[in-house]
C-alpha cells in the first residue's frame, strides 16, 4: 500500500486532483481484498478471482478511435480500424475523465514496463478506480525492480474509467463506449466498458505505433524456444490457439500473445497470459488449466457454483472466459521472456469451412500473400454479436491493432524472414473433413503432434504434394500422424458442400487481396496467380450433367446455363464421365474463366463421392435398411449424433498422436481400426470353404440380395445393394475387393441363416 503526497503529486502532473487515497503500484493481497470489499469480484476453490465484465465480454473494434493531430497524422492507416477522433473531442473527453477519478474515494496507479528486451520497452502507467483492473494490469505487464520503481517514469499513460460514459452527440464517439489514442502523446482514454482487454490491448497498439520506428517488427503472435535454441512464432487471431499451443510442456514458454523482432531476436511485451478457458481440458491443456485452480488469477465471466467450483464448460455468460495469470505460473517459462531468432513462423488459422489442410509449408512469396490476406474464421465470443463462426480477413494476423498501413509490418516481417531464413508454416486449427456443423474440430494432439514434426526438422525429406486450390506444399505424410483421417477435402460430398466452401476462403482470399494490396506489392501479388484457378471454379454453382456431347477429339463436356463456357477433357475423362452419368450422378462442374480448364481429379472427387452418397440413401429407403447405411444430414440426425459423439471416449486411432494424453482413457475402437478388423474378417472367410460357411451354388434373387441387412452386404460385398465410393476401394487395396460370396446361395432361407452366423462372426471379431 502506497497512499503517500508523492504519489498525489505523480496524479496532479496528469490533471488528476481530489482527496481520495492513492494506492501506488499496490499488492495482489490488497486488490484481492478491496475487490472483495467492493462485491466486485468472488474468490473460487484454489484461489482465483472471479469477476463478471456485464454486458462487455469481448472487444470494441467498433469504439476505437486515433486522435488526428499534426504529430502523427501522416503515417497512421486512417479508416475503419483507426477512426479518427477531432483533437478537440479529446481534450474535452480527457476532462471527463479526469473529473471522474478526482471524484473517487480510492485510486490505483499501477507502473509496469511493456517489453522485455530493455533497449526497446515502454513505461506504462495505469491510473484506475478499479482495483480488479489494477490488478489485470499488475498481472499482464512487467514488475519493475525495486530500483527501477523508484526512478520509474512514465512513457505512456492509460486513464481507465469503465463506470463513465461517453455522450456520442457531444463527445464524437459512436456510443457511450470510447478507447481513444492521442499518439503524440501517448496517452489511452478507456470508458464504457469493463472487460479488461482493452488495457493490454492499447498499449500493444501504442508499441504497434512506436517499434517500427526504431526497427522493430511488432507482432501479435506467442513464442517458445526447444532445447536446442530453435524459437518458433505461432501468428493467430484470439481463439486460434495460440496460447495453446505454444503452452508446450517439451518447450520453453517465451509468450503467448505479443512480441517483437529485434537485432537482437524475439522478446515478449507483456509478463503474463491472458488464455480462453472456455472448455479448457486438463488432459490436454494441463498447464494453463493449473492456472485455473491458483491465487492471483483472474477469471473473466467464468461460472462457479455457491462452493465456488468452476465449471469452464458453461457458455451461459460468453463463449470467451478469459484467464489472466503471470507467466512465471507456467512451469516451464522462461524467466528472461526473450530469445535469438526464430527458425520457424506458424500462421495458425482457424478455418471453419473445411478447405484448408491441416498443415502446408510457403514460399517466402506465399507466407507475404497469406500474412497480408491474414485468412481465419472469427470464432464465438471473441468480439460482442459474435455468435457464430465468420469468414474475415484481418491482415497480419492483427489488423485491430495496426496504426500504420499493414504493408509497414508486412515488409519488415519478409526482410527478416529472408534474412534469418526462417521456414514458414500454414496450420489449420479448424474444422476438417467439412466446414462448421458437418465437419470435425481439429484435436489439439493432432496439432501438437503435427508442429512437434515441423520444428523438429521431421518434415525436411518427406514427399510433399502441390495443394490444389492454394498452391503451397503439403506434406504427403507426417510421422506418428494417422494422415488420411486429416485431409480435409476427400470428406467433402455435394452441393452444400461447393456451396459453403465457394463462400468461404477459395472465392475470397485472392480477391481480398488484389482488392487491398495488390497495387502496392506487385512482387507478392505474384504469389496470387496460383488462386485464380480455385476462385473461379469455386464460385460455379453445381449442376445437373446431361448426355456428354461431341464425340470427335477433344470432346466437350456442357451445361444448360454455361454452354458458352466449354471445358476440354480427354477421351479417358469423358469415358471416366459417361461410367460414371450412368450411375445417375451429379457432377461439380469447376470452370477456370482464365485458362478455360477444368480441375478434373478434385471435380471427380468431391462429385463422385456425394454421388454414392445419394445412391446409398435411396438404394436404403428402398430396402428398409437400418438407418446407419444412410449418411446423417443436418438437422435432428446430426445434432442428435453430434450428442452422442461427445459422449464418447476417444477413438483408438487418437493414442498415436499424443500416447500420453490418453494413457488412462478407456477407448473404443477408431474409424481406421474398425476398417483393419472387418478386412481381417472377410480375409479369413474368404478362405474357408463354401460348404462351412452354409452357402450352395446357387444365385440369389435380386429382391433377396436387399432383403435383410446381411453384414457381408454391409462390409461392402458386391451385389448388396449398396454402392460403394471408388475412393474407398482405392484405400483397401484391388486384392480386398468384393469377391463372389454375396452372388452365391442355394436358397433364401439359407442365405438368412448364413447372415446370422456372419453377423455373429463380425460381432466377435469387433469385440475381439
Amino acid at each position: 500500500m502506497a497512499a503517500t503526497a508523492d504519489a498525489r503529486a505523480d496524479l496532479e502532473e496528469h490533471g488528476i486532483r481530489g482527496s481520495g487515497r492513492v494506492f501506488l503500484n499496490p499488492s495482489t493481497s490488497l486488490l484481492y481484498t478491496h475487490a472483495l470489499a467492493r462485491g466486485d469480484g468472488r474468490l473460487a476453490e484454489g484461489g482465483p478471482l472471479i469477476v463478471d465484465t456485464g454486458v462487455h465480454t469481448g472487444r470494441s473494434p467498433k469504439d476505437k478511435f486515433v486522435v488526428r493531430e499534426p504529430g502523427s497524422e501522416d503515417r497512421i492507416w486512417w479508416g475503419d480500424v483507426n477512426q479518427p477522433l477531432a483533437e478537440e473531442s479529446y481534450e474535452r473527453l480527457r476532462e471527463k475523465v479526469v473529473a471522474h477519478l478526482g471524484a473517487h474515494e480510492s485510486l490505483y496507479v499501477v507502473d509496469a514496463f511493456a517489453g522485455a528486451d530493455p533497449a526497446h520497452r515502454l513505461a506504462v502507467r495505469v491510473l484506475t478506480n478499479h482495483p480488479y483492473h489494477a490488478l489485470f494490469a499488475k498481472t499482464l505487464f512487467i514488475d519493475p525492480s525495486e530500483e527501477e520503481a523508484a526512478e520509474f517514469e512514465p512513457q505512456a499513460l492509460v486513464l481507465h474509467v469503465p463506470g463513465l460514459e461517453a455522450e456520442p452527440a457531444e463527445d464524437g464517439t459512436r456510443t457511450g463506449t470510447f478507447i481513444v489514442l492521442h499518439p503524440s502523446r501517448t496517452e489511452v482514454l478507456i470508458g464504457g466498458t469493463f472487460y479488461a482487454g482493452e488495457i493490454k490491448k492499447s498499449i500493444f497498439t501504442v508499441l504497434n505505433d512506436r517499434l517500427p520506428l526504431d526497427g522493430v517488427v511488432p507482432m501479435h503472435c506467442s513464442a517458445n524456444v526447444g532445447d536446442d535454441g530453435k524459437v518458433a512464432v505461432f501468428f493467430g487471431l484470439s481463439g486460434t490457439g495460440k496460447t495453446t499451443l505454444s503452452a508446450d510442456p517439451e518447450r520453453a514458454l517465451i509468450g503467448d500473445d505479443e512480441h517483437g523482432w529485434s537485432d537482437g531476436g524475439i522478446f515478449n511485451f507483456e509478463g503474463g497470459c491472458y488464455a480462453k478457458v472456455m472448455r479448457l481440458s486438463a488432459e490436454a491443456e494441463p498447464e494453463i488449466y493449473k492456472t485455473t485452480q491458483t491465487f492471483g488469477t483472474i477469471l473473466e465471466n467464468v461460472i462457479a457454483d455457491e462452493y465456488g467450483v468452476l465449471d469452464l464448460d458453461d457458455d451461459s455468460k460468453t463463449e470467451n472466459t478469459r484467464a489472466a495469470y503471470k507467466l512465471e505460473q507456467i512451469a516451464n517459462a522462461l524467466p528472461e521472456k526473450r530469445a535469438g531468432h526464430p527458425t520457424s513462423v506458424i500462421f495458425l488459422t482457424a478455418d471453419a469451412f473445411g478447405i484448408l489442410p491441416p498443415i502446408a509449408r510457403l514460399t517466402r512469396e506465399q507466407a507475404m500473400f497469406f500474412f497480408l490476406s491474414g485468412f481465419t474464421a472469427k470464432l464465438a465470443g471473441t468480439e460482442i454479436g459474435v455468435t457464430e463462426p465468420q469468414p474475415t480477413f484481418s491482415t497480419c494476423f492483427g489488423q485491430p491493432f495496426l496504426p500504420q498501413p499493414p504493408l509497414v509490418y508486412a515488409r519488415m516481417l519478409g526482410d527478416r524472414l529472408e534474412e534469418h531464413g526462417a521456414t514458414v508454416w500454414l496450420v489449420n486449427t479448424g474444422w476438417t473433413g467439412g466446414p462448421f456443423g458437418e465437419g470435425e474440430r481439429m484435436p489439439i494432439a493432432a496439432t501438437r503432434a503435427l508442429l512437434r514434426a515441423a520444428l523438429s526438422d521431421a518434415l525436411d525429406d518427406v514427399e510433399y504434394r502441390t495443394d490444389a486450390l492454394f498452391g503451397f506444399e503439403v506434406p504427403a505424410e507426417v510421422p506418428g500422424v494417422v494422415w488420411r483421417r486429416r485431409e480435409p477435402r476427400p470428406a467433402w460430398g455435394g452441393p452444400r458442400c461447393v456451396r459453403s466452401q465457394g463462400a468461404g476462403a477459395g472465392a475470397d482470399v485472392p480477391r481480398n487481396f488484389e482488392k487491398r494490396f495488390a497495387a502496392d506489392a506487385p512482387d507478392v501479388a505474384a504469389a496470387a496467380a496460383r488462386l485464380e484457378r480455385p476462385r473461379a471454379a469455386l464460385t460455379t454453382a453445381t449442376r445437373r450433367v446431361g448426355r456428354l456431347v461431341q464425340r470427335e477429339e477433344p470432346r466437350k463436356l456442357g451445361t444448360r446455363s454455361d454452354a458458352q463456357l466449354p471445358v476440354d477433357l480427354t477421351e479417358v475423362e469423358v469415358d471416366r464421365l459417361r461410367a460414371e452419368e450412368q450411375l445417375g450422378g451429379r457432377f461439380a462442374i469447376r470452370r477456370s474463366a482464365s485458362d478455360n480448364e477444368c480441375d478434373l481429379e478434385l471435380v471427380r472427387r468431391q462429385a463422385v463421392r456425394g454421388m454414392f452418397d445419394s445412391a446409398n440413401a435411396r438404394l436404403a429407403r428402398r430396402a428398409k435398411l437400418p438407418p446407419r447405411a444412410v449418411r446423417p444430414r443436418p438437422g435432428a440426425q446430426l445434432l442428435e449424433r453430434r450428442e452422442r459423439r461427445a459422449e464418447r471416449p476417444p477413438c483408438i486411432d487418437a493414442p498415436t498422436l499424443a500416447p500420453a494424453a490418453f494413457a488412462q482413457t478407456e477407448l473404443r475402437p477408431g474409424p481406421l481400426e474398425r476398417r483393419r478388423r472387418l478386412v481381417v474378417q472377410r480375409e479369413r472367410l474368404r478362405k474357408r470353404p463354401l460348404e462351412r460357411r452354409g452357402i450352395g451354388e446357387k444365385s440369389v434373387a435380386p429382391r433377396c440380395r436387399r432383403a435383410s441387412p446381411d453384414p457381408v452386404r454391409l462390409l461392402g460385398q458386391e451385389g448388396s445393394g449398396l454402392l460403394r465410393s471408388p475412393r474407398e476401394d482405392q484405400h483397401l487395396g484391388q486384392d480386398e475387393r468384393p469377391n463372389e460370396l454375396a452372388r452365391r446361395s442355394r436358397s433364401p432361407r439359407e442365405v438368412v441363416r448364413a447372415s446370422r452366423r456372419l453377423e455373429s462372426h463380425a460381432t466377435s471379431a469387433l469385440q475381439g
